[in-house]
């Protein structure tokens, strides 16, 4: 038993002196380098007295009393030997020493080497001899060889590649278009023809298609003395046969309304022909005309063939027809005029018949196909076209329907072939690859360039092919480049000097790792590189200031030495500053992924404005331009992509908090935080109380709210190691430091275990940095002064007894932030505005009083005077926060709890029978 006491001992005193070291390396006390012998000794000196002491102690209470007031001097003693250790070191590690120490410069000066040397790739391999310089000394051929004149062979090339074969391609939109404009007119011919009425409208039997499309078309006097010639014909008819007594009644033609039909007026028109009085002219002859002479004979030989009554309703089925064919020419030469384009003309669209007008519809849609399908390309002569356009009708469409369909298809077929640029690139490019070099000879000894000559492009091909060109650093340029990224840097570093984020060493080497991939994928050779990745993590995890000031610095650097499009240079340094202005402002990967979506959108537009701006985007070559730009906005969304995923790996190895971890890591679901509310839940309360004071005191100061909010979270997770050990915990039960532990010393011990264990639990669970600050940082060094004062009464009542304040005292660190300040003031303070409870009131007796009753001056008061202690305590030395802003956190505070102890109604009392009675 006493062996394992020893060694539980000898633990926790190597773990002490562990932190105690640490502790001081962080602040910088202690150098890192080997112990000398004569301190080593002194050491092992110093530990065996400790060993000896702990193995000589005995049962005796009064002896183990000294024992350990002997042990604690020891162990002050031995510490303050630690803190003064500085020994001689070896040259060795004097430089990691001063590296260790100096290692800000020395990431800064990586930084000016690195970029450099990435920047400027394109300086390591120069040639000191250029084309137009003058040649130091005459320069001859050291053996023989065939040299290929590259000049002379690219120029072949190019003259084969601009006279091989243009390469076209149908344009599917001018067809879709010519076969539309072609359809519009084809319905403009139905409608036409659906208004002139069905052709043939008779019986091609009894009346010739000839003589069917004469009666329906022919001028209104023929007409009339069609009409005439009928009547004759039927009373001389009637005269030959001696029917006189039929002559009395002298029947006639049947007009459309069944009227007698006399000889009719010539100067009335066809359309007034059915309603104007008859009158008696003398009849015009038409016996010359043979449609006139045609149509006379049919109409004679259908009444010898029927009877009076048929041939009469014939004649007013043509009188019918004749009208509605004058009302389609009427339509036809108004759809002519507001055309301005004779397409359809009366005698060709009208006087097919319908089974000639289909199969002409349908042999002007195949014929286009096939022309559309060869192709018409631009600056076609007309003729040819026309050539073209009758020699594929005559297969197609009737023959006495061909100049119809001729004129509708002449007047909607246009060029339908543009330049295919692939192809024909493809075409000159395999025709320049079949041009053989152009081989040149060079003998031995042949001068290549006389001494004072002008180096010209053959010349230095020559001197290349024999390794006669030496190739070298560019130092002066690389000097240059380092100078202006020096500049660069030197204003990054003013910068973060005057923002309110303090880079760690892992932040500036992110940052410059970051940034190397700009230019890294740039020396890649290709254009698509990281600026959106560059500026959503910088923005995300160092705000918007840090951000857009490497990009900014990188935009003109980047653009003086690298030969890269300027067009890509923009629209990439377009993402990269949009994602640094918005990055952080979000709280949820889904909104991240949106702005990645943004990134893309304007990394593309910017490309297309500035091809725009630049004139590229025009001619030719415009779907090139659209290409790239969408190029651009798929690398855009790509690099976000890439940037999300990366970004949870990049918190966790360089401990780095953002917005949106900090949101996961206040989630209560978290691990941690359910044990804290199930274990320990006065304590969950007591920590949602504090986050409440230390969010809204962050808010109106300024500071990280979210890291607030989590820090407070975490900062007593600790407790869950002995959660009866803390009063809020206890439920109104028994408190163990007054019934079991009866010890002042242990108690402390307890209390002040609640950090260390606490810290414990969050490097478990990987909390960040961060976070685990805010568990020590929170209390400080502060005083457990309930246990101290235990203490202090009972030195009193027994002088053996010693009371060192360091037993209770937390080991600290002091705050070093504002954020973990603010929390320590909230902790204090949360506990003393619980306790301000009102006292009974003496009107209503048992009730608590009013808030009236407790001001907020009193409150406020308290409050300042808990401030005013942690700050001459020197609690808040190194936490950023001044004098002033103990007030107003003060007041923020008060406002809080007012927010929670407001002002409810008093109730009057009620007895308890009128209580029942109204239940």
């Amino acid at each position: 038993m006493k062996m394992q006491q020893f060694l539980q001992f000898l633990t926790q005193q190597l773990t002490y002196w562990r932190r105690q070291y640490k502790a001081l390396r962080r602040k910088g006390k202690l150098i890192r380098s080997p112990k000398g012998k004569s301190h080593r000794r002194e050491l092992l000196r110093t530990m065996l007295k400790n060993v000896l002491l702990f193995l000589s102690k005995t049962n005796d209470k009064s002896v183990g009393i000294a024992s350990r007031r002997h042990r604690r001097k020891q162990e002050r003693a031995l510490k303050s030997k630690a803190k003064s250790v500085k020994t001689k070191s070896s040259v060795f590690a004097v430089g990691l020493d001063w590296v260790h120490e100096q290692r800000s410069s020395v990431i800064l000066a990586i930084a000016v080497v690195s970029l450099t040397g990435i920047i400027g790739y394109k300086l390591y391999n120069q040639t000191q001899i250029q084309v137009g310089n003058l040649a130091p000394q005459t320069i001859t051929a050291p053996y023989t060889a065939s040299i290929e004149d590259q000049k002379k062979t690219e120029a072949e090339r190019k003259a084969v590649s601009k006279s091989s074969l243009q390469m076209l391609m149908v344009d599917a939109r001018m067809n879709q278009q010519i076969k539309e404009n072609l359809q519009k007119l084809l319905d403009n011919g139905n409608e036409i023809r659906s208004v002139a009425g069905a052709f043939p409208f008779f019986d091609p039997v009894v009346l010739s298609i000839s003589t069917q499309r004469y009666l329906r078309s022919c001028p209104d006097l023929e007409w009339q003395a069609l009409l005439v010639a009928i009547e004759n014909s039927k009373n001389q008819q009637k005269k030959g046969t001696g029917q006189t007594a039929a002559s009395s009644r002298s029947s006639s033609i049947a007009a459309p309304n069944q009227e007698r039909q006399p000889r009719i007026t010539l100067a009335k028109s066809d359309s007034q022909s059915s309603q104007v009085k008859p009158q008696k002219t003398e009849p015009v002859d038409f016996s010359q005309n043979t449609d006139f002479t045609q149509a006379v004979a049919e109409l004679e030989s259908y009444r010898v063939t029927t009877s009076e009554k048929n041939l009469s309703l014939l004649i007013a089925q043509i009188y019918q027809v004749r009208q509605r064919y004058t009302q389609a020419t009427a339509k036809l030469l108004k759809l002519e005029t507001v055309s301005s384009k004779a397409i359809y003309q009366e005698s060709l669209l009208l006087d097919l018949s319908n089974v000639e007008w289909e199969k002409t519809q349908m042999g002007i849609h195949q014929s286009t196909e096939r022309i559309l399908t060869q192709g018409i390309p631009q600056g076609l002569p007309k003729n040819i076209l026309e050539d073209a356009v009758s020699l594929q009708l005559q297969t197609f469409v009737p023959e006495n329907a061909e100049t119809l369909a001729k004129n509708l298809l002449l007047a909607v077929l246009k060029p339908n072939l543009q330049k295919d640029e692939e192809q024909t690139r493809q075409n000159a490019q395999k025709a320049a690859a079949g041009v053989p070099p152009v081989i040149v000879k060079i003998r031995h000894g042949e001068v290549i360039v006389k001494k004072g000559q002008q180096i010209t492009a053959w010349n230095f091909e020559v001197l290349e092919h024999y390794h006669l060109i030496r190739r070298d650093v560019k130092w002066q340029g690389l000097v240059k480049l380092g100078g202006v990224i020096a500049i660069a840097i030197g204003i990054f570093v003013w910068v973060e000097r005057h923002i309110n984020y303090e880079l760690r060493q892992r932040d500036r080497l992110l940052v410059l790792l970051l940034t190397l991939s700009v230019p890294g994928v740039i020396a890649m050779e290709l254009p698509y590189t990281t600026w959106s990745a560059l500026g959503l993590l910088l923005g995300s995890f160092y705000g918007p200031t840090l951000g857009l000031t490497v990009v900014g610095l990188l935009l003109p650097i980047l653009g003086i030495s690298l030969e890269m499009s300027k067009a890509a240079l923009l629209a990439g340094v377009a993402g990269g500053i949009l994602g640094s202005y918005i990055a952080q402002r979000l709280r949820s990967r889904e909104e991240l992924a949106l702005l990645g979506v943004a990134i893309a959108l304007t990394q593309g537009g910017i490309y297309l404005v500035v091809k725009i701006l630049i004139g590229q985007a025009f001619g030719s070559t415009w779907y090139i331009v659209l290409r790239e730009a969408g190029l651009f906005a798929l690398s855009g969304l790509g690099w976000s992509i890439v940037a999300l995923g990366l970004s949870p790996y990049l918190e966790k190895v360089f401990d780095l908090v953002t917005p949106i971890r900090l949101a996961e890591l206040a989630n209560p679901n978290r691990p941690l935080l359910k044990r804290l509310a199930t274990e320990t839940p006065g304590t969950f309360q007591h920590t949602l109380l504090v986050a409440t004071l230390a969010e809204a005191a962050a808010k109106e100061l300024g500071c990280n709210v979210e890291l607030v909010r989590a820090g407070t979270l975490y900062h007593d997770i600790g407790k869950m190691h002995d959660p009866l050990g803390f009063i809020e915990n206890q439920m109104g039960g028994p408190n163990k430091h007054d019934t079991e532990i009866k010890n002042p010393w242990k108690s402390a011990e307890i209390i002040k275990k609640h950090v260390t264990e606490g810290l414990v639990m969050a490097r478990k669970h990987l909390l960040p940095t961060a976070i685990q600050a805010f568990i020590p940082e929170h209390q400080g060094t502060m005083l457990i002064a309930y246990f101290h004062h235990q203490a202090q009464q009972m030195a009193q009542e027994d002088p053996s007894l010693a009371v060192d304040d360091a037993d209770f005292r937390y080991d600290g660190p002091i705050p070093q932030s504002r954020e973990t300040g603010i929390v320590m003031l909230a902790d204090s303070c949360e506990a003393a505005l619980r306790s301000l409870q009102a006292p009974t009131s003496a009107k209503h007796l048992g009730e608590k009083r009013s808030l009236k009753d407790v001001s907020s001056e009193q409150a406020l008061t308290m409050l300042n005077n808990i401030l005013r202690a942690k700050w001459q305590d020197n609690q808040l030395v190194d936490s950023g926060l001044t004098r002033e802003e103990m007030s107003q956190i003060a007041q923020i505070f008060v406002d809080v709890w007012e927010q929670f102890h407001h002002k409810r109604i008093a109730y009057p009392k009620l007895k308890a029978s009128s209580v029942a009675r109204n239940l």
